[in-house]
């Protein structure tokens, strides 16, 4: 599924994965949320409910341009630098397009739709 994010008025797609989190993800979708920066690699915010997180795998690596949901918070997370380890309770829900990861190191604010 292709999701777009537009943040200070600019759109990047991202293509979500076949995990169940994801499309528990695109279930709440239309949502617009606050962003906050967390540890100088990805911004977060909070969901407006937990996300289904069966068959997900125990740990993963966040990398630039990833959308992730980090379970054990209950928020979602975009990277827009390598998280640099893996990290218990993080489910990689997608991918933004290349070179868009660049657009949320200072976004303070996100609307995200279904696409596709």
């Amino acid at each position: 599924m292709t999701i777009r994010l537009t943040v200070d008025g600019h759109a990047v797609d991202a293509t979500l994965n076949d995990s169940a989190a994801a499309r528990d993800f695109a279930a709440l979708l239309p949502l617009t949320l606050d962003l906050s920066d967390f540890h100088g690699t990805e911004r977060v915010a909070d969901l407006p409910r937990r996300l289904d997180t069966s068959g997900a795998p125990d740990a993963a690596e966040g990398k630039a341009g990833d959308l992730a949901y980090y379970a054990p918070w209950g928020n979602l997370a975009v990277y827009y630098w390598d998280g640099g380890s893996r990290d218990p309770g993080l489910v990689v829900l997608g991918h933004l397009a290349d070179g868009a990861a660049e657009r949320f190191a200072t976004a303070d604010h996100v609307t995200i739709e279904a696409v596709s």
